[in-house]
Parts: structure tokens; sequence; C-alpha cells
């Protein structure tokens, strides 16, 4: 049977020679494996198709139980900017493994497949990369069905008084409950009101928000936390942000890029 799919790349790897496979989050048919075949040729139409991040409309055929093999590719946005900068790079990757590895065939598409395009196209508008992530990492969560619980006591359930959210039970902490869950578990209730935030923001309608650094350390902390223990899913890419957050190889490569602006 003939597909004809809005798709956003997701996952690339060399198959043989001269092939490619790719994971395609796609807005109608979830998540859907496409071979290409001479795409690691020098001359092959199709190469740019493979390409990480790329949004495009891919016809490809597929039989019963077996992978896709693409037939042609409208490109509709490249996304080159996020595979030429480092720290893009970085952010994007890591939402896009998250969602190879995160979600269900059928959980990756429509609204979450959206919600990719949105983060994916703010990134590239230079909206702040961490904050974005954790609201990419908040919708993924309301998909999968492990969201945080943010408007009563995740411990005794009532609505008033919350001062904490923690991250190991999944929720907002009342001052009452407090002293029954251990501090390191805890981020204080700015980060609580972010997260609120979150939930009810949509990517494809976000606009700038300004968050405090020390609140940004804190809301990192949490989020981390928070989705090693509700989602279970380590991706391989979250490695190196750690890594460029630690030394601020992103701080490093904006200041280097403002530079090379003010030259031009």
């Amino acid at each position: 049977m003939l597909y004809r799919v809005e798709g956003i790349v997701i996952r690339s790897m060399d198959y043989g020679e001269g092939n490619k496979i790719i994971t395609l989050c796609t807005k109608s048919h979830g998540k859907t494996g496409v071979l290409v075949r001479g795409a690691k040729k020098v001359r092959s139409r199709h190469a740019a198709a493979t390409q990480l991040f790329t949004y495009g409309e891919y016809i490809y055929f597929k039989g019963m139980g077996h992978i896709g093999t693409l037939n042609g590719c409208e490109i509709l946005e490249s996304h080159h900017p996020l595979r030429e900068q480092l720290h893009l790079a970085a952010y994007a990757s890591y939402a896009v493994e998250l969602v190879d590895r995160g979600l269900q065939d059928e959980e990756a598409g429509g609204y979450m497949f959206e919600q990719l395009l949105a983060y994916l196209q703010a990134l590239k508008d230079g909206k702040d990369e961490q904050v974005l992530t954790h609201l990419f990492e908040m919708k993924l969560c309301q998909s999968v069905g492990v969201a945080p619980v943010l408007d009563t006591c995740v411990i005794c359930g009532q609505a008033e008084d919350l001062v904490n959210f923690g991250w190991r039970l999944g929720g907002a902490i009342c001052s009452r409950c407090r002293v029954r869950e251990h501090a390191k578990y805890m981020a204080p209730v700015s980060v609580l009101k972010l997260m609120t935030l979150f939930a009810k923001t949509d990517l494809r309608r976000v606009g700038n928000i300004a968050v405090k650094p020390e609140t940004k350390a804190h809301l990192r902390a949490c989020m981390r936390g928070y989705m090693d223990t509700h989602v279970g899913v380590r991706c391989k890419s979250l490695n190196f942000i750690e890594q460029m957050e630690k030394y601020d190889l992103a701080a490093h490569q904006e200041h280097v890029q403002r530079e090379e602006r003010q030259d031009e």
C-alpha cells in the first residue's frame, strides 16, 4: 500500500553499503520506519530527506508486516540551523530521541507530532533551549500518562497552601506535608509555578518565558529527577547536554556567534 504522510526524521541509521533506514514521527500514522535506498550515495536525490530533524511529506510503499520503502519526498523544512550549531543540535537530538524511545508507535502521531515540530521551530527561532526542552518534556509526560499532580497535594490531596514540588512523588506538596518528604527530592514553589504553566502551555503558541538562573537550576534538577523516576528513559544525547551545561559550552557558542554577527 502506498502512503503519503507528513513526517519528521527522529532517527537515521545506515543499512548496508548505500542505504539508510529512517524513523519518522508522522502526523497521521505515529512512528514508522522507512528504507531509503541509495541514500548514502553522493548523488542520491533522497539524501537530504534522511537528515535528522527534517520535516517533509514522505511517500512510501509498505506491505503487510514489512518496513516501508521510500518512493519520494518533498522537504517542507530542513531545519538546517539545528544541525550546524552544536548546542541546538544537542537539544534537538534529545527531543527526537525522547520521542523515539519514550513513546509507543501510536502515541507519536497527531498531538506529539505537532509539539515536536513546534519545539524544533522555537529552537531555530532562538528561544531559551533549556526552558523549551523542559516544556517539551512536560508535553511528553502528559501524552504517556505520567503528568505530575499540580493542583492538589500529592500526599494529602488538599488544594491549599502548596509550597513545593516533589519530583520523586510526582506532584505538588503542601506546607503540612513537606516534612514527610526529604528536601533533596523537593523543588521550591517557583518551580511548581513553572510546572503549572508548562502543563497549560501549547508549544505551538509559546512565547518567550523569562526564568531566573537560580530557578532554571532548580527546574533542571527537578525535571531530570522527574523524568528518570516517572518516564524511565535515559537518552544518550542527554549525556552531551549535561557536559555542555557543566562547561557552559552553549553560552560560549552563543558568545562566538554574537561576535561573528558584529564582525559582519
